[in-house]
């Protein structure tokens, strides 16, 4: 009698195969515990695991595995576009092509073999391929499968609207009608907003299984409910320190937070966490205690600032969620060297029509990594003359080095007016921004909440009283509504979430323009600027004590101590 094939019984054991073939270290407890849900889960399911978990990989593992088994099976893999579906099906050919255990599987002359859709060399003739990949908007009629796999069919961009959604939960019941007798439906995903087509799949009957990228806080637990993976489930149970922990080996606690401080922390709680549920303060994820509040200077500003939660300024007026407030640094640069000048200054200007809509700018500075807003505020009067006067000379007190103008307004138009202005007023480089795509909330928050939950943006305290005094003209209705603070604080993800946006999307159009030169390190940059400092009181000292310039001396030490930096 044959011994029953270790690999065909168990997928983990076929798992554990195809991860030494890609030379991938051995899978993790929750790359088998999802490998198991795969093989043992029910008919209807959802595989929502933290991004870089490898669920997709495992995916095309289990996919393998299934025509390892019985090559007869037919696979329809969905995707939120074509290409991303191609994807899965390519790595798929690329296992059967390469590894010797899955040679019999690999498509004969006389059989369908592209990237799109191909045959295992044991499937019998069929009008079904053995896989098929589709876009969710592709020819979904027609086609039959034992095993439909929509793989990443909810993102950002079909998702954004309350109509996209509707659309996308109708397109995905045709799985129903296109399902073999007997087959599955495998859903892998990671949600994108709190009103998720997976949580609309629950109520379908789909068994949904999560698996977050921390041990959920106990209140959270309560609002995972049976969809937490019970691994996780029985973890905490048996520790109650675990909380907050990473839940994968893969993923330290250090490489979570930075993650979390890039991603914002409502975004990471969606797409890591696998929260839908998101609290008052995850759906307003903009809050002015992240805000370092500071008297500065329209030239230099400090060369270091830290954040801290110990300073709560209790003098200026605050619009924001209570309890929320405002707080002064924790430390400032003091002494000789400790202001330097900006590394460069850029104005961002939202323009209106002629109505009663603000023309918003806003005044971002850099230096050292840190973003300094020094002038932000609305202008009515759309394109007159006097508002086009009034905003340059506002960008010749701060020391503009370039205007971006919003480009959705007139062609263009506004941009050209501003510079005619600009040749008797201030002459300065003024540009069309490239900033106004996909959906205006979500560009916002994603713009401005890594720059906030990691402290970078230093606002001066004359910004925060102008934005509050400069809207007591508006009717009661309007005035905390056209403010800037109360705009920051009040933006959700939802379309529409604001009756006016002008003043906050002004400030993020700024912050995204210097978003790229925030990679550098501000720590070494500070680092940096002290060693210049020593290298000049060194070159004095060797001025004095030589009494003259010893420049090949000078040069010399310099050159030792950047060998040093270096190591």
């Amino acid at each position: 009698m044959t011994p029953p094939d270790p690999l065909k019984q168990d997928f983990r054991n076929f798992l554990f195969v195809v991860w030494k073939h890609l030379n991938l270290p051995d899978p993790t407890p929750l790359q088998y515990d999802i490998a198991s849900f795969l093989q043992h889960g029910p008919k209807r399911g959802v595989v929502e695991a933290l991004r870089g978990i490898g669920k997709s990989w495992i995916t095309v593992a289990f996919v393998a595995w299934l025509l390892y088994r019985n090559p007869q099976c037919r696979i329809l893999v969905v995707s939120a576009s074509g290409a991303h579906a191609t994807d899965f099906t390519t790595m798929l050919l690329g296992l059967i092509l390469e590894m010797p255990l899955l040679a019999h599987l690999r498509p004969r002359d006389d059989q369908r073999s592209s990237k799109v859709s191909f045959d295992v060399g044991p499937a019998l003739t069929a009008k079904e391929p053995s896989v098929k990949s589709l876009g969710i908007t592709g020819q979904l009629t027609g086609s039959r499968a034992d095993i439909i796999i929509p793989d990443d069919i909810e993102t950002a961009t079909n998702s954004d609207t309350q109509a996209a959604r509707d659309k996308l939960a109708q397109t995905v019941k045709e799985f129903d009608s296109i399902l073999k007798p007997g087959g599955r439906i495998l859903y892998l995903g990671t949600p994108h907003i709190e009103d998720s087509l997976y949580n609309k799949l629950k109520e379908r009957g789909y068994v949904v299984r999560v698996w977050p990228a921390r041990y959920p806080t106990p209140d959270k637990v309560v609002k995972y409910g049976t969809s937490l993976a019970p691994l996780i489930a029985r973890r905490m149970a048996e520790d109650g320190a675990l909380a907050g922990q990473p839940t994968d080996i893969r993923f330290s606690h250090d490489e979570l937070i930075e993650r979390e401080l890039s991603l914002g922390k409502s975004t990471f709680a969606l797409q890591y966490m696998l929260d839908t549920s998101l609290s008052d303060a995850e759906r307003f994820p903009l809050r002015l205690r992240d805000l370092i509040i500071l008297p500065l200077d329209t030239i230099r500003g400090p060369s270091d600032v830290v954040w801290g939660p110990s300073n709560a300024i209790n003098d200026l007026p605050c619009v924001g969620i209570p309890p929320d407030k405002y707080f002064a640094p924790a430390f400032v640069a003091q002494g000789p060297g400790s202001y330097q000048a900006y590394d460069g200054t850029v104005m961002y200007i939202d323009p209106s029509g002629r109505g009663k809509d603000e023309t918003a700018y806003a005044v971002v500075k850099m230096l050292n990594g840190r973003l300094f807003l020094t002038a932000a505020g609305g202008l009515l009067g759309g394109y007159d003359p006097k508002v086009l006067q009034g905003l340059m000379q506002i960008a010749k007190r701060q020391a503009v080095k370039q205007i971006l103008v919003e480009p959705n307004f007139g062609g263009g138009m506004f941009s050209k007016l501003l510079a005619a202005e600009a040749i008797n007023i201030y002459p300065c480089q003024i540009d069309d921004a490239d900033w106004s795509r996909g959906q205006k909330e979500t560009r916002i928050i994603d713009t401005l909440e890594p720059v906030l939950n990691s402290h970078r943006l230093v606002v001066c305290r004359s910004v925060v009283e102008h934005d509050y005094s400069s809207t007591e003209h508006y009717q009661a209705s309007e005035v905390n509504r056209r403010r800037l603070m109360y705009q920051l604080t009040r933006i959700t993800r939802d379309r529409g979430s604001l009756a006016h946006d002008d003043r906050v999307e002004a400030v993020a159009g700024a912050v995204a323009f210097w978003v790229d030169h925030l990679s550098r390190n501000t720590e070494k940059a500070v680092l940096d600027h002290k060693e210049d400092l020593l290298d000049q009181e060194l070159e004095k000292f060797m001025n004095h004590v030589v009494g003259r310039k010893d420049h090949d001396q000078t040069g010399h030490y310099r050159h030792i101590r950047a060998r040093g930096r270096k190591h």
